[in-house]
């Protein structure tokens, strides 16, 4: 099968918003069953109580008694980005690649998802669908010696799979140290049947979609998962052919041509590409190492570490008990958030065409200064009257936009294994005739299908931006 096949393919699984394997209706029951019945108790309590964890008397790392999994350090940053060209931070060091992956199958002639109910500590409502692979390498080695994790042979190389797509992509990269993850989605035979545990089910991309638009059921994982697969790109005088196979709202249809039109547009591929270039030449990112017991505006308070004012985030300690884990009781450290956060895509029509307006975003854990982010990201205390160190461009636009210019409202959780309860509102706001086509320099217009062609290539599209574009249905 060639890729444009396979790109179809993906296309028509994204069009199927119900299917006759398992309904909508029968996706809701199973959620609400799982969360019924989830057996989880998760528990605040102080960072140097943590079991197999311990403070380091010289730095004040929080680490791992074994010298995996992950450690929380401190670092110093410098740049040139913007007024603020300094600033320390703990951060999440966890030099892993570990596997995102999601088993697909054709049934009945569509592509279906394999996908995971899932609990996680820091989870907002307790289950969330999960790809069918979600695991570091600490615990597919099982370093925890608790059980190996399901259906890792179809990723490892151990079972014969056909791979439809596999990238490595980054995560937050404001807490995490260049951390990545393998994303990858493996095709299993029609013909092979595999039995399924109570908290798997089957799902076309449609309906992962469909479910996206509900707060906090699909993971961080599986949205990074499913932002990465290609639909194709096609010339306007056959797209008429792909515009004809949807039937869903007008809004759709644009986003669809938007992904698809590989003929129109503002910017061309190479000069998006010089922009970055230019501006990865142009500002710099030095991060180094600093002990997390020296830093001035942070502090140890004898149960978590946090900013001297409350701000961006602090580092707590958890106690989690949960039943159907490879481990069942642990303890670990977790970032919580000091506010919700705000993620959005401002979108206009262009020559026809629905452009995003993307921002070079420079983040302290990049692995090469700049990632691709949406419009406007950030906590809400960075534009709240009184707590502003920057100003937030375009902020005004996403805040007063009128209802109906609103394309996507959700509020969707940070990935429940490191962040404890933090989640952002995810937004896609239209604009018209009067907002201008000349953006400053550190913003650029382009299509959707230019979007998804950067997703491609490692450390282009930054987690926000991936999270906002899985939630875009056709």
């Amino acid at each position: 099968m060639k890729n444009l096949n396979i790109e179809f393919e993906f296309l028509k699984s994204a069009l199927a918003t119900d299917s006759l394997i398992n309904s909508n209706v029968a996706i809701q029951s199973w959620l609400k069953s799982m969360n019924e019945n989830a057996n989880t108790r998760v528990e605040q309590i102080p960072l140097d109580k943590l079991r197999q964890w311990s403070i380091e008397p010289d730095t004040g790392s929080v680490v791992h008694d074994s010298g995996k999994f992950f450690s929380i350090e401190g670092i110093k940053v410098e740049t040139n980005w913007s007024n603020l060209t300094q600033w320390e931070q703990p951060i999440i060091n966890q030099p892993e690649i570990g596997y995102l992956g999601i088993l697909v199958q054709r049934r009945n002639g569509v592509l279906h998802f394999l996908m995971q109910g899932k609990i996680e500590p820091g989870n907002v409502n307790v289950v969330q669908i999960s790809p069918t692979l979600q695991a570091t390498k600490s615990n597919y080695t099982q370093v925890h010696k608790g059980r190996r994790p399901l259906f890792l042979e179809y990723f490892n190389g151990e079972k014969k799979v056909r791979v439809l797509l596999d990238q490595l992509q980054s995560e937050q990269g404001a807490r995490f140290l260049r951390k990545r993850n393998r994303n990858i989605i493996a095709e299993l035979p029609e013909n092979e049947s595999i039995d399924l545990p109570e908290n798997f089910m089957w799902v076309t991309l449609g309906q992962l979609k469909q479910l996206i638009k509900y707060d906090n059921l699909v993971n961080m994982d599986t949205r990074t998962v499913i932002s990465g697969i290609p639909f194709g790109s096609f010339s306007t005088n056959i797209l008429s052919f792909f515009l004809a196979l949807n039937h869903n709202s007008q809004i759709n249809g644009r986003l669809l041509n938007s992904a698809l039109n590989n003929e129109v547009y503002l910017n061309s591929f190479e000069q998006i590409i010089s922009w970055i270039t230019g501006l990865k030449s142009r500002y710099d990112l030095k991060v180094t190492p600093k002990p997390l017991k020296s830093m001035s505006d942070w502090r140890f308070d004898g149960n978590s570490i946090n900013h001297k004012e409350g701000k961006y985030f602090s580092v707590i300690g958890v106690n989690v008990e949960i039943g159907n884990r490879e481990v069942v009781s642990w303890d670990q450290p977790m970032i919580t958030p000091a506010q919700e956060g705000l993620i959005a895509f401002i979108v206009k029509e262009i020559q026809g065409v629905y452009h995003f307006l993307a921002q070079a975003k420079l983040e302290s854990g990049n692995f090469d200064v700049i990632e691709l982010a949406p419009t406007v990201q950030c906590l809400t205390g960075n534009y709240r009257t009184g707590f502003n160190e920057y100003s937030v461009m375009f902020i005004d636009d996403v805040l007063q936009a009128r209802p109906e210019n609103v394309w996507y409202s959700a509020l969707q959780s940070e990935e429940g294994g490191r962040f404890f309860k933090e989640q952002n509102r995810n937004l896609i706001v239209e604009v018209k005739d009067d907002f201008p086509i000349e953006v400053p320099e550190k913003y650029c217009w382009m299509t959707l299908n230019q979007l998804s062609s950067f997703i491609v290539f490692n450390n282009y599209l930054n987690i926000a931006a991936r999270s906002l574009i899985s939630a875009i249905c056709f």
